[in-house]
């Protein structure tokens, strides 16, 4: 993801910053701009209002969201006029637990800060609306739950364009639990929420976008009977060979969740793609005529960059990645390696955000 300076003085912040550590400024995300901006109290009879440091005459006005300082941890912007208290990302939480327990309120604030740089994401791809009366129905809505004691265990999932999702997942023990109960190696909040918001753009992207028979040529059948295949998968497990057409084992239960699982690792790609190239980092890429140095593409630039580009540089961007991890002593961050098969899937899922894109 994008890193940005300081729009005061400079100095290096990040999406999530709250404050500028050089000179103090009071930062907040402003999605209409996808800018990170340093505000001041606006001058005059206008509580609650901000505008830029230094700003030009004329200059746009904003609040704060109310996720700022009520423990949610939120640092977005909406515009002055706006009817609304929560920013556009907050609005899409319809449903939450009761947030009287401390622990329950520290679970929603870690989904809420995955849930905006997944916001981002989508942004960038041209699949999120930015403005403050960007269409409900365009982007996903979220419910976060709380298993009660006596009643049913809350799943996280998909359905009729909201994300489920248990709060928790949140807890770093009950997620690193469920990671090895479920053999999976990759297990974070983001990852989740990657992973659900695949089935809504499924929804929008391959069945109402007339990509129906494309899918089912790579991906299989989705008109399985869902319910048996995963009963089958958690029975017998993924087929001994599933990494040869498979970004991971639970892609293999049923064509749905090999498009979730390959649309996450897409945005996964995607991400960590644009950090490198905010960093200005430069890879040794073997190509046609031996090793040559190439600077990181941006996958979110105009025009967007071909396909075998991004896969060029993603093997020794995650071979990086991984050696830095280990020569601290930590486990391997991206724990993947991808088939030709899965790399044909996700060179289907580029191309459908592409077509979505343009269009």
């Amino acid at each position: 993801m994008q890193v940005y300076p300081c729009s005061h003085c400079g100095h290096l912040v990040f999406f999530d910053s709250m404050h500028c550590v050089r000179c103090g400024s009071t930062l907040a995300f402003v999605p209409e701009a996808m800018a990170l901006r340093a505000l001041e109290p606006a001058p005059g009879n206008a509580p609650a209002l901000w505008q830029e440091r230094s700003p030009a005459p004329g200059a746009a006005r904003y609040r704060l969201c109310t996720h700022r300082d009520d423990g949610g941890g939120c640092n977005f912007a909406l515009p002055a006029h706006s009817p609304h208290h929560l920013c556009l990302a907050c609005r899409q939480t319809h449903m939450l637990p009761a947030l009287t327990d401390p622990l329950l309120r520290q679970h929603w604030a870690r989904i809420e800060a995955a849930k905006r740089q997944l916001f981002y994401t989508l942004a960038r791809l041209g699949l999120q609306g930015t403005a403050d009366n960007a269409a409900a129905q365009a982007s996903p809505r979220y419910a976060l739950l709380a298993d009660q004691p006596g009643g049913p265990a809350i799943l996280t999932g998909h359905q009729g364009g909201t994300i489920t999702l248990n709060v928790a997942e949140a807890d770093d023990v009950e997620r690193a639990r469920r990671r090895l109960a479920l053999h999976e190696p990759y297990r974070t909040l983001l990852g989740h929420l990657r992973h659900e918001s695949g089935h809504f753009y499924w929804e929008r992207l391959v069945q109402q976008g007339g990509r129906l028979d494309a899918f089912r040529a790579l991906f299989g059948d989705e008109r399985r009977d869902y319910a048996a295949a995963l009963s089958a998968h958690y029975a017998d497990g993924p087929p001994p060979d599933w990494q040869e057409q498979h970004v991971s084992a639970y892609a293999t239960a049923h064509p749905w969740e090999d498009w979730a699982e390959t649309w996450a690792h897409y945005l996964h790609m995607v991400d960590l793609l644009e950090t490198a190239s905010a960093y200005d980092t430069a890879l040794r890429v073997p190509g046609a005529h031996g090793i040559v140095r190439e600077q990181v593409a941006n996958p979110f630039a105009h025009p967007a960059p071909p396909f075998d580009t991004l896969v060029r540089q993603w093997v020794p961007l995650t071979l990086l990645l991984n050696s830095l991890n280990r020569s601290l002593g930590q486990p391997d961050a991206y724990p993947f390696a991808l088939s030709a098969g899965a790399w044909c899937k996700l060179r289907f899922v580029h191309d459908t955000v592409q077509q979505a894109s343009s269009s």
